[in-house]
């Protein structure tokens, strides 16, 4: 039988508050970090990976947050 205290349960709800809030930083870096390395790519890659400036210009101005 497994007891639970009012403490236990409080700190595994602020560890999993905690967990999303990393995991969402880490993804909003790695999505700014994305977007500038496509900024930098030039014609010849763009059109390697079928991507036009357009494209690149579209993805690039999006906010961090956004997918």
């Amino acid at each position: 039988m497994s007891t639970l205290t009012h403490q236990s349960m409080i700190n595994n709800h602020q560890s999993g508050v905690f967990a999303r809030i990393s995991e969402t930083l880490r993804i909003w870096h790695k999505r700014r970090q994305d977007r500038r390395q496509l900024a930098q790519l030039s014609a010849r890659e763009l059109h390697d990976v079928g991507l036009s400036w357009s494209d690149i210009v579209y993805e690039a101005e999006k906010p961090f947050w956004r997918a």
